[in-house]
């Protein structure tokens, strides 16, 4: 099982916008962790202790689930699109660089099958999520087209809707227990479609 600090190794020191700014990428590294096991309906609560912050600081940076999320799934696409605009990128890197978010984030996956309807509640008992997947759909535009921008003439995913239908084939088959299983299922779907995939990796830089 695995063992994550305590509150109290987490807690950055208290000295103003510095620890502010901490807090801030401490919450979105234990969304991204927290959805990555629960999805996006999550509890917000659970992030917060995972931060090692009070929720009040939590609502001072995010005032709903849809901020929380909508950070975590930026840091995402912002990654793709990293990857696709990288010198030498081809399309088997990003599709690489996408596949991991996928095998690692839950959140993520909901992103890519966007069309998602019906909110939730959050910790407050507000409807937030209907807010996320409404961004949601201009993030999954934003991955397209950083990937549409590698595809060669004749590419068997040339099709208008045949790269995004695939890579949400793709994301349906992620599914299991571990990273290594989620993984072995995702590039087995690759395979069956007849697309390279490059290594799963974040994007370095």
């Amino acid at each position: 099982m695995t063992q994550h600090p305590t509150a109290e190794e987490r807690r950055p020191a208290n000295d103003g916008p510095k620890a502010a700014a901490r807090n801030r990428a401490a919450l979105i590294a234990a969304a991204r962790e927290i959805y990555a096991e629960h999805g996006l309906d999550a509890p917000l609560s659970g992030i917060a202790r995972r931060a090692g912050v009070g929720q009040g600081v939590l609502y001072r940076h995010f005032p709903d689930r849809a901020a929380v999320a909508k950070a975590v799934l930026e840091e995402n696409v912002r990654e793709v699109e990293q990857a696709a605009a990288a010198s030498g990128a081809t399309l088997s890197g990003v599709l690489g660089v996408l596949t991991w978010h996928l095998t690692e984030s839950a959140a993520f996956i909901g992103l890519l099958h966007a069309d998602r309807t019906g909110g939730r509640t959050d910790d407050r008992g507000d409807d937030r999520t209907d807010g996320v997947h409404a961004h949601a759909s201009a993030l999954s535009e934003r991955v397209a087209r950083s990937l549409r921008g590698h595809l060669t003439d004749g590419h068997r995913m040339g099709g208008s809707d045949d790269l995004m239908l695939a890579v949400a084939m793709v994301s349906g088959a992620v599914t299991g227990p571990t990273r290594q299983e989620r993984e072995r299922r995702a590039l087995a779907a690759w395979r069956l479609l007849g697309v390279e995939v490059g290594a799963l990796r974040p994007f370095a830089g």
